[in-house]
């Protein structure tokens, strides 16, 4: 599989990017950008884990959807949800309207509020002293022995939907690895 794909504007980019602007304008201004906002890797999380299953177009589809139904991912707020938030959220058709997965991201912020939990500090003490993949030997991984890390500690404090491949994809996504193939543009 050939790492790289030229696109119709002539830019090289990773291979995994499609055609679909959405898809190009995310690769190319978010994706591997270090995150480093509560609500940022709030968000990260959830949309990571609602994801599960599926492709992230899919999720990034949506994404504006998410972040009006769950009003902005803030988890003091998310936190706060009762039954009857989880019902509006279950008859939602700008979201994924899977109830364990729902659940888990009001239970996952009820953990961040209730341990007081500084997201941006804990889940970037994961991220590998080396942030920038190899150019020798290139390959996308689905893990990382950083991201099993971080899945034992989030899961010990508490989160579901949260496994070693899920938080891989996360430390891509918020730039705690630094993932774009090398020849794309973005990763020079």
């Amino acid at each position: 599989m050939s790492l790289l794909r030229e696109h119709a504007d002539g830019k090289t980019r990773c291979s995994w990017v499609t055609d679909d602007a959405l898809y190009i304008d995310y690769h190319d201004a978010e994706w591997g950008q270090d995150t480093k906002t509560q609500v940022g890797l709030f968000e990260g999380i959830c949309l990571e884990g609602f994801q599960a299953g599926l492709s992230w177009l899919t999720i990034l589809k949506r994404r504006e959807g998410f972040r009006d139904a769950f009003r902005g991912f803030d988890p003091a707020v998310v936190a706060a949800f009762s039954q009857s938030d989880v019902d509006r959220l279950l008859a939602d058709e700008r979201i994924i309207r899977n109830g364990a997965k729902i659940r888990s991201a009001i239970n996952n912020a009820q953990v961040v509020v209730e341990q007081d939990l500084d997201l941006v500090d804990l889940m970037w003490s994961f991220a590998p002293s080396v942030r920038l993949s190899s150019a020798d030997g290139f390959s996308w991984k689905a893990t990382s022995a950083e991201s099993e890390a971080l899945s034992r500690a989030l899961k010990g404090l508490g989160f579901s939907f949260v496994g070693p491949t899920t938080m891989y994809a996360l430390m891509q996504s918020s730039g705690m690895i630094k993932d774009h193939a090398p020849g794309c543009f973005v990763r020079g």
